[in-house]
């Protein structure tokens, strides 16, 4: 067997091997012929223009984890994968190609640009899925879905003419946000909130026949020339004389004409609405229906006219006068400009402030009235909560509830209209407008399994047994998939969803390439083994919570992995072909295999219950520092080593399953090679279930066999007498007659472990030794020609040092203002470094009192 794990090699072979023995294909006949139970989960697509992040990493996965584990559970597993045509991304890319050709899409026309974009889906499409292929995941391949695919095409044509039918789809008016760059409508969810150093500008409107003005203030000065009223708080004595009064806007004197082309005057009225804040600027507001949300509504609720000031490239248009044609941020520098030559600014400040822009390109969003398609989403907002309420559809963790139930509350019609080539063609005569991307992905769970015709997939699979996505995109999509399953199969889509955190550096922040802080998965699969990887993900990441990755543990992960092939390549050397496990166990069998039923039963709730960190921890910590560093080293002591190495072939091979979910290449290279009769695969084996071994007594004298041995090491690190082996033991009168008689039967292990030359009774404290106590145990280690004065010295020094150490720390900890100041994991540490300075006293205490 080789002497390293050549992961490269293993993992290009192994998924070969998968994909040739078809072991990842679902069959549906076997649930509706009840043969066996399905699980299936929904692959969220990945964009065509994507490539790998750690994002996909991490989700793909947890969902890996679950359909391994629940295949070895005997279900009917489906892992649905598949791409999403990701309308304006792909768009964005193709038009940067064709730039470089000095074209634009409109040179080629809709039709063509459109089968350009076919063609780089054809040459790049899947390139993402050859990469997740290289995490290892366990997608039925064969069923490879895509948005855009002739059958998913039609069910998204026929999910928007049923809707249509029922009124729940419609056209209107509103404010939407507009990327000038994208030359599309987002959706909110698709609009980014970034804080930026702005100007708070505050204009002087004068009052019609009086010498007063009133004062506004604004972000966006450009947009006044669209302001159709002033609006003041109707509590707010300032302002009560000037109510149903009119200001002229400055520097206008040509028509505007508002959306439906009438033309609006430039005197514009003071009105009263309690949606003013006081606070805000100097209390007055202008009101520019057509360019922002809220006074979109005021204008709806006065009736006031709606005058559009640019057009949707972001260019000012007739209603602005002599700044027509301006770019809206060269407007803005201009129109700033003229004001203050004719004295309608009062004064301008520096503001830092929030402004939407595109998720795609980052362009700053710029809100604009507009005829858009609308679906009803206030139709659904009832039953939507109500499955989550009942518990139809349970989130993990449980603050996704809450947010999933404060979006309903304060939900909007959702603008379903984009105003790009690549897509779904709204399926009206005169359209030309594409479905939102977000549409067809709110299908996701029924069309990828052949809906609206009532296949095997569908009856077999539906609804799927639980949704892994990040929280980012519980609006954007879990939301509406709910929606839309609700609607076309009154059912749930998904009975469980997990909302795992995002990715970020281990600063805390957004993972970006301008940033320098996103790792390439690729490069750390080379570098540190696919299986290492995912273990090193796993046991970094805090159930729902935001994961603050850091390589190290990838190296932790690959060092694991080594770590099992070792006990592995150990185990199957040392076998003499003659396999006879649970025989003539020992306490160290005893031991390990009663601790192997807890961990079998907390596995399997922990991957069902979706606690993969907590899970992962749990078999790093077994495998590791108890079946490695305390089982495999206790064995070496024995002389029936057939039994002692069968036993452990056992139980290593029920760790192999166990773990299978979370590192399949390596599980599955080392199961291949076990030294009996197997499957064709890890894969095709039952995941382990409790035995049942009740071994509780042998389990606890091994504890303090256990323990005594690490007193031991530790009193030898403390003397610094780590590598002497001519140490003797003297057990105490006093100790417990049970601990004598195990020290006795079990020495072998004392002395391999512990390093221990011999052991003997005595009745007197022993001077010029080192003393080991605990629970009911004294003893004494004696070592030959050592100088226990100059230790016992050195050993003071420390302890007075340490004393000191310790009271600084524990004076820090009392300190109400440090305790109110520093960060929490600052104080997290001081507290863990003063419980540990605390053990250390009482153990130096404990040697120095002899």
């Amino acid at each position: 067997m080789e002497k390293t794990y050549n992961h490269r090699e293993i993992e290009e072979r192994i998924y070969k091997f998968w994909l040739e023995n078809d072991l990842f294909k679902a069959n549906p006949r076997n649930v509706l012929e009840n043969k066996k139970k399905p699980f299936s989960i929904m692959m969220p697509p990945p964009n065509i223009t994507g490539r790998i992040h750690m994002g996909h990493l991490l989700n793909n996965t947890i969902q890996d984890i679950l359909a391994r584990y629940y295949r070895m559970k005997n279900y009917e597993v489906l892992w649905q994968p598949g791409t999403d045509h990701a309308g304006i991304a792909t768009q964005n890319v193709v038009e940067r190609e064709l730039l470089k050709e000095g074209k634009t899409r409109y040179d080629l026309g809709r039709d063509e640009f459109v089968k350009r974009v076919w063609k780089w889906k054809e040459e790049y499409g899947n390139i993402i899925i050859n990469q997740l292929k290289r995490l290892g995941i366990s997608a039925d391949w064969s069923r490879l879905k895509f948005t855009m695919d002739e059958d998913y095409y039609n069910a998204v044509i026929y999910a928007f003419n049923e809707l249509y039918k029922k009124g729940l789809i419609y056209k209107g008016l509103y404010i939407i946000n507009w990327c000038p760059r994208c030359y599309t409508t987002l959706s909110n969810e698709e609009v980014e909130n970034k804080e930026i150093n702005g100007k708070l500008y505050y204009l002087k409107y004068p009052i019609l026949d009086s010498n007063e003005y009133v004062i506004v203030a604004t972000t966006r000065p450009e947009t006044y020339l669209g302001d159709t009223a002033v609006a003041v708080n109707p509590n707010d004595s300032r302002y009560k004389h000037l109510i149903g009064k009119k200001v002229k806007l400055p520097l206008i004197e040509w028509k505007r004409k508002d959306y439906y082309n009438n033309e609006t005057l430039n005197e514009i009225e003071i009105i009263e609405d309690e949606f003013v804040d006081m606070e805000f600027g100097t209390g007055a507001v202008k009101i520019t229906p057509a360019h922002d949300k809220d006074d979109f509504e005021i204008g709806k609720k006065y009736s006031l006219p709606m005058v559009l000031i640019m057009d949707y490239n972001g260019i000012l248009n007739e209603n602005a006068g002599y700044f027509k044609g301006l770019e809206r941020f060269k407007a803005r520098e201009e129109i700033v400009k003229k004001l203050s030559e004719h004295g309608y600014i009062e004064k301008i400040e520096n503001y830092r402030y929030n402004v939407g822009i595109c998720y795609r390109c980052e362009t700053i969003v710029e809100p604009i009235i507009s005829e858009q398609w609308f679906l009803n989403l206030k139709f659904f907002k009832d039953i939507a909560k109500k499955v989550v309420e009942e518990n139809r559809i349970e989130i993990i963790p449980e603050y996704g509830k809450k947010i999933y139930f404060n979006w309903w509350d304060n939900i909007k019609d959702w603008a379903i209209s984009r105003q790009i080539w690549w897509g779904h063609k709204i399926p009206i005569e005169g359209e030309e407008d594409v479905l939102d991307t977000w549409f067809s992905s709110a299908l996701w769970p029924i069309a990828t399994l052949g809906w609206p015709n009532e296949t095997d997939e569908l009856k077999a699979f539906f609804p799927t047994s639980i949704l892994i996505t990040g929280w980012d995109i519980l609006f954007f999509w879990v939301a509406r998939m709910i929606v839309m399953s609700l609607f076309f199969k009154n059912e749930v889509p998904f009975t469980k969803v997990y909302l795992h955190g995002l990715v970020r550096d281990e600063k805390g922040r957004k993972m970006s390439k301008s940033l320098g802080n996103s790792p390439e998965p690729l490069e750390l699969f080379d570098k540190y083994s696919v299986d290492g990887v995912r273990m090193g993900l796993m046991l970094i990441t805090p159930e729902g919570q935001d994961v603050r990755f850091s390589e190290k543990y990838m190296e932790v992960g690959r060092n694991y992995t080594n770590k099992i092939w070792n006990i592995g390549r150990f185990l199957i050397l040392n076998f003499d072909g003659n396999y006879q496990p649970l025989k003539q166990l020992q306490i160290e069998d005893k031991w390990i295999l009663y601790q192997l039923d807890d961990v079998i039963e907390n596995v399997n709730k922990g991957i069902e219950n979706c606690e993969f960190n907590k899970t992962a921890k749990l078999l790093y910590d077994f495998t590791w520092h108890k079946f490695a560093d305390w089982y495999i080293e206790t064995i070496k002591t024995r002389e029936d080593k057939n039994f002692a190495i069968s036993n452990a072939l056992f139980i290593f091979e029920n760790l192999l399953k166990l773990h299978h979910p979370f590192i399949p290449f390596i599980s599955e290279e080392l199961y291949q090679k076990m030294p009996f009769k197997k499957k064709i695969s890890i894969m095709n084996e039952r995941f382990p279930n409790k035995y049942g071994f009740d071994y509780k007594e042998e389990f606890e004298n091994y504890e303090f066999l256990r323990s005594l041995i690490e007193e031991i090491r530790e009193v030898k690190g403390i003397f610094k007498v780590q590598n002497r082996k001519d140490i003797k033991i003297y057990i105490h009168s006093e100790t417990e007659e049970k601990l004598k008689n195990l020290v006795k039967e079990h020495f072998r292990i004392i002395k391999f472990l512990g390093g221990i030359e011999s052991f003997s009774e005595t009745n007197e404290k022993l001077k010029n030794s080192a003393i080991i106590v605990f629970d009911k145990f004294l003893g004494f280690l004696i070592l030959e020609n050592y100088d226990f004065e100059k230790e016992k010295k050195r050993l003071e020094d420390e302890l007075e040092t340490i004393e000191k150490l310790y009271n600084s720390i524990r004076e820090k900890l009392n300190d109400n203002e440090f305790l109110n100041k520093a960060p929490k994991q600052i104080i997290e540490n001081q507290k863990n470094k003063l419980l540990e300075l605390e053990n250390r006293i009482k153990k130096l205490k404990i040697i120095l009192n002899v």
